[in-house]
């Protein structure tokens, strides 16, 4: 089930999981392929890579931060960590495009 499809039926431990597994996926297959083909896989990974990597990592941090701290504070009914998760990934999207030229 999509994440905005379980947030309409309320289920948000769905859509937070959905979104962590996401963002925990890419580090996971760095350490898969490296098993796989025997030597590290990170010195040949490109830029956009690394920078998709260290982007899924800071937005599980800060999802991760908004479950255990749960701020009650909404502004525009998200909270503070939400506002955060949004801005960061628009940055990091930005970001990506300019690494990618």
């Amino acid at each position: 089930m999509p994440v905005p499809t379980s947030t309409k039926l309320g289920d948000y431990q769905l859509a937070m999981s959905d979104i962590l597994d996401g963002n925990a996926f890419l580090p996971v297959l760095f350490l898969l392929a490296t098993v796989v083909s025997g030597k590290p896989v990170l010195p040949a990974a490109h830029d956009t890579d690394i920078y998709l990597t260290a982007l899924g990592i800071i937005l599980t941090v800060v999802y991760m931060a908004g479950l255990v701290f749960c701020p009650r504070r909404q502004y525009a009914r998200m909270g503070v960590d939400s506002i955060a998760a949004i801005v960061i990934y628009l940055i990091g999207i930005a970001g990506l495009a300019t690494i990618a030229t």
